[in-house]
């Protein structure tokens, strides 16, 4: 089972030096993957007050391929509606081919209605838009040229010159929902969860699991030949930083190994550790961890 983490995202300002330092401490210590969220901007107080919000996705994505070797990265995942979908398909092919084919390219729908409204996206029909939107970047990766009209997108002549990688980027789907699955299943490489859809417990895993191998299977797809991955939120120390943790697993390198252990063991092929706080010091703390896992 392969274990990377996520970057912070708006547990506190970080600055492009301590990101940095992040990224190759992560590499350096033997995890499989770096991610980032592709977000915007949060509100607390119903959307009024406590501005905050992360760096823009991409230009970090293209700044640690370029300060890192061996790490997978990726977002955790693309909103397809804050990008041109073509557009989106040429930032992870240059993403892609920065990182030497390391870029898994996660995508979804997007949730938070606030910053759809801030960056003036629309927020309506978003699946029947996000399922233009992925047939778009799937085949532009996958090296065609196309005219395409739909509801949302028109497009003449579209193509990515120069070629992206063969094979690469990989694709992931970030989401449960089944007309999602439905238009995705076929194509990607990979599922993804968050930590609250299975209430971040291995033991909660199996149904969820389950509702996907059927989604498959509904898709033509073989569900063996699906990669699964999930977001699990770890927690150090006795303050959470993070708002709102949701049931968070905590314990000594060891304790932490046995509950790895047991998402590995329901068939879980992919952790992306949250971690709170996400701090160098974290980072070493769950690296500990994951070679108590590796030593069983």
């Amino acid at each position: 089972m392969k274990i990377g983490i996520q970057l912070p995202e708006v547990e506190r300002q970080v600055a492009w030096p301590e990101l940095k330092a992040m990224s190759q401490t992560i590499e350096s210590a033997g995890f499989d993957s770096i991610w980032v969220g592709d977000h915007l901007l949060y509100r607390d107080s119903h959307g009024v007050d406590g501005a905050r919000g992360p760096w823009e996705a991409w230009s970090l994505l293209a700044a640690i391929a370029a300060v890192t070797d061996r790490v997978e990265l990726g977002p955790l995942v693309a909103a397809t509606p804050f990008h041109a979908p073509a557009m989106l398909a040429k930032k992870a092919a240059t993403v892609d081919e920065i990182s030497g084919g390391r870029l898994v390219l996660g995508v979804g729908a997007g949730w938070n209605r606030v910053e759809f409204d801030a960056f003036g996206f629309p927020y309506d029909q978003r699946v029947a838009r996000f399922t233009e939107a992925f047939e778009i970047i799937r085949r532009l990766l996958e090296g065609e040229r196309f005219d395409y009209h739909g509801r949302f997108h028109h497009l003449e002549g579209a193509e990515l010159a120069p070629s992206p990688r063969r094979g690469s980027p990989r694709l992931m789907i970030g989401s449960n929902g089944p007309r999602m699955l439905a238009a995705t299943l076929p194509h990607v490489h990979a599922w993804n969860s968050w930590y609250e859809d299975f209430d971040n417990d291995p033991g909660a895993l199996p149904t969820l699991l389950d509702q996907i191998d059927r989604a498959c299977a509904a898709a033509g797809r073989d569900p063996t030949t699906l990669s699964k991955t999930v977001a699990v939120l770890v927690q150090f120390g006795g303050k959470a930083l993070r708002r709102n943790p949701h049931n968070p697993i905590r314990g000594s390198a060891n304790e932490l190994a046995e509950v790895f252990a047991r998402f590995e063991a329901t068939g879980i092929d992919h952790l992306q550790l949250v971690l709170d706080p996400i701090t160098l010091e974290s980072i070493e703390s769950a690296a500990e961890a994951v070679r108590a896992l590796r030593a069983r």
